[in-house]
């Protein structure tokens, strides 16, 4: 079974997938990081993100044995993952590998931004976690108070619309709810009550 878990910056849609994926005891990609490595390369090797040859070597450079590099974490690196993920060629690189982890069995719980439109279209259960830009302006706020100094409130909220449109506009692969997926907003839910309310959604999808 693929469960692909969809939605914007900071609306809890990492939290939620690594959950599924520990409930059901399924394999768990945050692909969101495949990205972010193709910005840390191309930002490591002191290139432009902007750049489409240099993030599209760093795409086929890959190394999937840093997925959990410390670095990977940083606004820094956040923001040039969400300039090269405009890149097509790019997100080309990326899928193959991304499809062929989805076929893992007993299943697989995928994160990301077009798990459910692009990546896996056929998966059997689709959930968009969204939640009000000021929402997930807070929560992003608390994670980087917890690593450095917290810029102000309005930086932050500023940087989440700012996101947003970027990935909600590209030409290719936009951020967007699947038309059969389950639109799940945490805005007002702990991360228990959405791991409950996506867990009852899923078990409508579940092969008997």
């Amino acid at each position: 079974m693929i469960i692909a878990v969809d939605g914007p910056a900071a609306a809890g849609k990492g939290t939620l997938a690594r959950a599924l994926a520990q409930h059901y005891n399924y394999h768990f990609l945050d692909t969101g990081a495949l990205y972010r490595m193709v910005g840390l390369g191309v930002v490591s090797a002191g290139g432009d993100p902007r750049d489409a040859a240099a993030a599209l070597k760093a795409a086929e450079s890959l190394r999937p044995d840093k997925v959990n590099d410390a670095d990977l974490r940083s606004e820094a690196v956040g923001e040039a993952a969400s300039i090269v993920a405009v890149n097509p060629e790019v997100r080309s690189a990326l899928l193959g590998f991304q499809r062929a982890f989805a076929r893992k069995e007993p299943g697989a719980v995928l994160d990301g931004r077009d798990i459910g439109t692009v990546v896996c279209p056929d998966a059997e259960a689709k959930i968009f976690v969204t939640a009000s830009a000021e929402v997930r302006a807070r929560r992003r706020l608390a994670e980087i108070a917890e690593r450095s100094a917290a810029p102000a409130f309005d930086v932050v909220l500023a940087e989440i619309k700012a996101r947003d449109a970027r990935d909600s506009s590209r030409a290719h692969a936009p951020l967007i709810p699947a038309s059969d997926a389950y639109v799940l907003d945490s805005s007002d839910l702990s991360r228990e009550e959405a791991l409950a309310k996506a867990i009852a959604y899923v078990e409508t999808r579940r092969p008997r």
